[in-house]
């Protein structure tokens, strides 16, 4: 188990953050939660460690948010993420630490940059097969190597301005089938040995409480600033692990 205080500290904080996206403020600001513990780890061995966390975090949140979710948009979603997740499976050897840091920081400054640089909502879309599928494979890949998939799910459902509590469902059923198939692949790959499992069972009780306050605050929390804290964050977690890989 670790027992770096450093290391605990951006736990902590990633856990929490990721939890209260999932309870109810958007699940595509849990990108956070990969980057600011490769501030401390190796972004491979980060990602073992929130998996743990993250299955519970989706038992809790399906609770939450059980029917909720757009049945259409699953239909077209979840084939486009188990293929996604099995090409992460299968590259997953591929990338070194300094390349999973490069991929990671540059995902985050790029998701947050295009945050702050949008200056209208997009034009509403209908559900769309190719749209769908493209964006949920890549959320599927972007999911298994860093449990980034948020941001992609984000930009395909978004564009369809379903209404907040609709959107959070779809987003909570979609992770919730992805995550789990991802825990067998991650068991294969050797990730989930027994120092990364106690790592993730002291960090575990984080995982209800974030769900509970993100929920709570699902209706009262001003969203426009909360991504404008988070966003602001991930930038700066993006930039650091951009030097570090280079």
């Amino acid at each position: 188990m670790l027992h770096d205080p450093a290391f605990y500290v951006t736990a902590i904080i990633a856990v929490m953050i990721v939890g209260i996206a999932k309870g109810g403020l958007g699940s595509g600001v849990g990108i956070v939660g990969v980057p600011l513990m490769a501030l401390t780890i190796a972004p491979a061995r980060a990602a073992a460690i929130m998996l743990p966390i993250l299955l519970t975090m989706d038992l809790f949140a399906m609770r939450a948010w059980w029917d909720r979710w757009d049945r259409e948009n699953l239909r077209t979603m979840i084939p486009g993420g188990v293929l996604g997740t099995l090409i992460g499976w299968a590259t997953f050897r591929m990338l070194s630490a300094d390349a999973l840091r490069l991929l990671v920081g540059a995902l985050a400054c790029g998701l947050s940059l295009a945050w702050f640089l949008r200056r209208t909502e997009p034009a509403r879309k209908p559900p769309s097969l190719a749209r769908g599928t493209f964006w949920s494979t890549l959320a599927g890949f972007t999911s298994f190597s860093i449990h980034a998939g948020g941001p992609p799910t984000q930009v395909y459902l978004l564009s369809q301005q379903l209404d907040k509590g609709r959107f959070q469902g779809t987003t909570v059923a979609f992770f919730f089938m992805l995550n789990w198939l991802k825990a067998p692949m991650f068991a294969w790959l050797g990730q989930l040995d027994f120092d990364n499992l106690a790592t993730s069972l002291v960090l575990l009780p984080l995982a209800p409480l974030g769900i509970w306050i993100g929920r709570t605050l699902h209706d009262r929390v001003d969203e426009r600033l909360f991504y404008r804290i988070i966003y602001a964050s991930l930038l700066l977690i993006g930039a650091k692990l951009i030097y570090d890989a280079v």
